[in-house]
């Protein structure tokens, strides 16, 4: 799978992405662990307000 880097990173802080959007990783450690969540449904739930205290 292909990742590329998120375009939030900045100041060598970078964060990759999965292509499908699936997964992402810290991209100074590649091979190191990985978070699996649909970004897709967690960026709609996030701009609905559901996760609003």
């Amino acid at each position: 799978m292909e990742w590329r880097k998120s375009s939030f990173s900045a100041d060598g802080n970078c964060v990759q992405v999965r292509q499908d959007l699936a997964a992402v990783r810290d991209s100074k450690n590649p091979v190191g662990p990985v978070l699996a969540v649909d970004l897709s449904r967690l960026s709609a739930v996030v701009k609905s307000g559901k996760l609003d205290r």
